[in-house]
């Protein structure tokens, strides 16, 4: 059943209207007057609702309402309609859906819900039942937060089920069969004879026939497409170069524009100098944004050119000047006047740890950036008072808003269309390129432009990851923890964003921001006497998302806590985690991943194991990393990760999203850091924020499990394990505990 409980058949509704000689299928939920998210793409004469499905006599389209950034979305989404659709995914088109409210993410709602995954009860069901209403009314479409699958799991098979009951009905109309004698197969209506009736045939009836109630959705038993590895439905178009991403982007006459924005982040421009770059071959203009300047050329070479010969006044930074002074900021921050939220507070944490012998720690972790491979671009027209947008984002219905703002329009006058991505990991939830292209349209109105940030721009000027300082005090008693006081502070990701009009709605300043503290208080430790405070630091550089968000921090700090408490309980550290964990599907998890990596043997000589458990996202994720004592520094030897997402769609995809996350933690774990001197970001591009190299990659097993009780995604789960399951190795292998990232300032890596 839905989210939002049992639906009228006026409250759920599936809404097939002709277009073109076809036809639109949809959902429409929540009885909201959602807006018409294709009014701007057709013609006159053809009308569309709220669509999921379009067939019309050239083929078959599925809309998928989440952005594809290289994770497999647009084929796991497509798959979820075309299992009920009775269609193959090679005979199907793939579009991304326009900026549409109707294309809600209630998944996104329920991570900042103040229960953890593992609570059941009536209260939290309840709450999740309802996740869809803000979702609906503040057009939450977006992706991220390993939420896609986990809210399109049920209405996109319902949107593929209702269509192919109304084709059946169309067929059934038009032979006098009964709709109970026809079947469908691979995008057609089978007649009780054998004859097939194409979808394509029969779509320029639908919108005359009475739309069929949501049927039964298929069991897991029957399904042809979903639970099987299946070909991602983009590989032709990147393998062969013809995919289009907003770097791509070609209109007639177009002029290219690279920004600089100020070395000093969050800084202002106080006046520049650009004679000499107007002066240059091909540079068209050089024009003054507010908070950066763009210059528009022939080339984007030569607007690269142009910007390194402008002349800059910056206005100075108001934030401390080094890294160290931001750590101070931080450092400050654990006082009750900037707590944030305390989610957990079980027992008498000062009872427990009062006469104890009190274990305790400090760790830290610095700024990162996104590191795209893409880095932001987007290209613009604005003409005649309207302005079209091509741009890869994480969050169209927020792009549009702010491109209106930026541009001084109503929103109905932007229309946006969304292309891949070339790696998001949050950056692309950001709406600076957006509203930066909004501004240079306007300012170059009649001309189509591509703007495009350089790598070195994109790297030293964020947002990042926030920096961060994890404290614990613990006790072990009898070989057991018996109390953990867990803090953490950091800046405020959710105020940042709402500052930079990155956000569906502002966020109130007397919320608590949930990714503080994330997966800190939420993780199934049954521990006596357990206490989470988060505490939220002054403003520094501009924080945002980045993949995994507070977990990513947050899990070095807590799981690096547990393996201290292991050894100072002298216990095995799986055994240890195993006891404490109170939930059935995290504790097979764990099971799981000591069985992959035969964690009751002893490594070979040279070598040692560390492991990291994390519930995050929904999905209860555990990594044994072995490491290597080479003479070339420590070797990654082997990883090896299990996850639940409940119920896998497509194994082979999961199995590639571990691999990638895994190995963007490692990436944070081993080398990159975003460090400052004299107000300035020192890093620039892959030489010193080095990524993990193809030979340092190690080889990853991955084991899934169907054990939860909701489906869930996978994109972020593989990510926030790998610093501490590497850390505990380290440790293992050396005894040398390190308790800053990234671990290469500390120890050498092969």
């Amino acid at each position: 059943m839905s989210r939002l409980g049992k639906y009228t058949r006026r409250g759920f509704l599936i809404a097939s209207v002709a277009v073109a000689g076809g036809v639109v299928f949809g959902v429409r939920t929540y009885r909201a007057n959602l807006e018409n998210p294709l009014t701007a793409a057709i013609s006159p004469g053809e009308a569309a609702l709220t669509p999921y499905v379009k067939i019309t006599a050239d083929g078959i389209t599925i809309i998928t309402p989440r952005a594809e950034m290289g994770q497999g979305i647009h084929t796991t989404l497509a798959a979820l309609v075309a299992e009920e659709l009775d269609v193959d995914l090679a005979d199907i088109t793939v579009d991304h859906g326009p900026p549409s409210s109707a294309y809600f993410n209630g998944g996104v709602v329920e991570e900042g819900y103040p229960f953890p995954a593992t609570d059941q009860s009536a209260l939290a069901e309840f709450a999740r039942a309802q996740r869809d209403i803000p979702a609906v009314f503040l057009a939450y479409q977006i992706t991220g937060g390993s939420t896609s699958t986990h809210d399109a799991y049920e209405k996109m098979r319902q949107a593929g089920a209702v269509a192919r009951e109304t084709l059946k009905a169309v067929a059934a109309k038009r032979t006098g069969l009964a709709i109970a004698r026809l079947e469908t197969q691979s995008g057609a209506v089978v007649l009780p004879d054998g004859t097939r009736l194409p979808y394509t045939d029969l779509a320029a009836d639908a919108a005359e026939v009475e739309l069929a109630d949501t049927p039964r959705l298929r069991p897991k038993s029957a399904w042809r497409i979903l639970g099987q590895s299946q070909d991602r439905v983009d590989v032709v178009a990147k393998s062969t170069g013809t995919a289009i991403y907003a770097s791509d982007i070609r209109l007639p006459g177009m002029r290219f524009g690279v920004i600089r924005r100020s070395p000093y982040l969050r800084g202002a421009i106080r006046s520049f100098d650009p004679s000499e770059a107007l002066a240059m071959q091909g540079v068209d203009a050089v024009l003054d944004i507010g908070t950066a300047v763009v210059a528009i050329a022939e080339t984007t070479w030569a607007a690269m050119q142009a910007l390194d010969a402008v002349i800059y006044d910056w206005e100075p930074p108001a934030y401390p000047l080094d890294t160290e002074g931001h750590f101070e900021v931080i450092a400050a921050a654990f006082t009750p006047d900037h707590q944030d939220s305390r989610q957990r507070n079980d027992g008498d944490v000062e009872e427990a740890l009062s006469g104890a012998d009190v274990i305790a720690a400090e760790y830290r972790v610095p700024y990162l950036a996104h590191a795209t491979m893409e880095p932001m671009s987007a290209a613009a027209l604005f003409q005649d008072g309207s302005l079209r947008i091509w741009t890869g984002c994480q969050g169209p219905t927020v792009a549009r808003r702010e491109a209106a703002l930026a541009a001084g329009i109503a929103q109905e006058a932007v229309t946006l269309t969304t292309t891949l991505l070339g790696g998001g990991f949050g950056r692309r939830g950001e709406m600076d390129f957006v509203q930066n292209v909004a501004k240079v349209a306007v300012q170059m109105e009649g001309t189509p432009v591509l703007l495009s940030y350089s790598r070195e721009d994109d790297t030293s000027r964020g947002p990042y990851r926030p920096a961060a300082i994890g404290r614990f005090r613990a006790a072990v008693k009898d070989g057991v923890p018996v109390a953990v006081d867990v803090s953490t502070a950091s800046p405020s990701i959710l105020t940042g964003i709402s500052e930079r009009g990155g956000s569906p709605a502002p966020t109130p300043g007397f919320l608590p921001d949930f990714t503080i503290g994330q997966a800190l208080w939420d993780q199934p430790y049954g521990i006596e006497n357990y206490r989470v405070t988060a505490y939220k630091a002054d403003p520094l550089l501009p924080v945002g998302f980045w993949r995994s968000v507070g977990a990513s921090q947050n899990t070095f700090f807590h799981e690096c806590m547990m393996d201290e408490l292991a050894v100072a309980a002298a216990r095995d550290p799986i055994d240890m985690r195993r006891d404490l964990i109170t939930d059935d599907a995290s504790r097979k998890v764990l099971d799981a991943v000591a069985d992959m990596a035969d964690w009751g043997t002893a490594p070979a000589q040279g070598r040692a194991r560390g492991v990291a458990f994390a519930l995050v996202f929904g999905a209860p994720t555990a990594q044994i990393i072995e490491v290597e004592d080479t003479p070339q520094g420590i070797k990654v030897a082997h990883v090896w990760v299990a996850a639940d997402v409940g119920v896998a769609l497509d194994p082979r995809n999961l199995d590639a999203q571990l691999i990638s996350g895994v190995n963007f933690g490692l990436s944070a774990a081993i080398g990159e850091k975003i460090t400052l001197s004299e107000g300035m970001v020192a890093q620039s591009n892959y030489h010193d924020y080095p990524p993990l190299r193809m030979y340092q990659a190690p080889p990853v097993t991955t084991r899934i499990l169907e054990n939860a009780p909701h489906i869930r995604g996978i994109g972020e789960p593989g990510t926030p394990g790998a610093a501490p399951a590497l850390a505990n190795a380290v440790f293992a292998l050396t005894g040398q505990r390190i308790r800053t990232l990234p671990l290469g300032d500390s120890i050498a890596f092969a």
